[in-house]
């Protein structure tokens, strides 16, 4: 058995260590004892964008946010499900993981952060939600577990009702709100719900392989 490597590490300021751990050519992304993501399962974050992108057909150059670099399979599922007006702005708080997207995960991203499609901004996607008042087709979050953040507790403010409310107020009308999240949350549907949105609950798997763990999608819809 192939061991594992820790080749970066870096402290967070409301929350434990994230680690970039690898095992030959498999990556992994540690929150103390927990994976947040493995280079071997993409399904789910595939899903997100897809999903999404469903519901922008017919939309020329339609303007998706974001949340959460990660891997970049969000971000190469979306490039290859919308045309080439589109344009992806993906916002990720963490340098170390965008120096790991250039650096020893680059295979992994496969070019994708050299699309002239794509602008990526070290920011808090909360800040480019709450300032975009009908700015963008498409949210897309996947910066946590779910709801229930555990990376940071700063967070949290991104799935309130407050949170939620400036989401429903940064889309043009008929625009997505899509949620990623490692388990079902009725409560999460339920503010989703009281903020405006018409909501989908999505299962799906973690494996490319259709195997595996369940992970749940939220598509939610500004009504317009």
């Amino acid at each position: 058995m192939i061991p594992w490597v820790r080749l970066d590490a870096v402290q967070l300021e409301d929350g434990p260590e994230l680690r970039l751990m690898q095992r030959g050519t498999e990556f992994s992304i540690m929150l103390g004892a927990n994976e947040l993501m493995n280079s071997r399962l993409s399904g789910s974050e595939e899903a997100l964008a897809r999903l999404a992108a469903e519901r922008l057909q017919g939309s020329d150059a339609p303007r998706m946010l974001i949340g959460g670099l990660g891997m970049g399979f969000t971000l190469r599922a979306a490039l290859a499900s919308l045309g080439a007006g589109a344009r992806v702005t993906v916002a990720e708080l963490v340098p170390e993981v965008i120096a790991w997207a250039r650096g020893p995960m680059a295979q992994v991203f496969g070019g994708c952060l050299d699309d002239p499609r794509v602008s990526l901004v070290q920011a808090d996607v909360g800040k480019l939600v709450a300032d975009g008042a009908g700015a963008w087709d498409a949210i897309l979050l996947d910066v946590d577990n779910g709801p229930e953040g555990l990376t940071r507790t700063g967070n949290d403010a991104l799935y309130s009702a407050q949170g939620l409310a400036a989401g429903f107020r940064a889309l043009k009308p008929g625009g997505v709100f899509s949620v990623w999240s490692s388990a079902p949350d009725p409560a999460f549907t339920r503010r989703l719900r009281q903020a405006g949105f018409d909501v989908s609950e999505v299962a799906v798997r973690a494996s490319t392989k259709k195997r595996g763990a369940r992970h749940m999608i939220w598509v939610a819809v500004r009504p317009g």
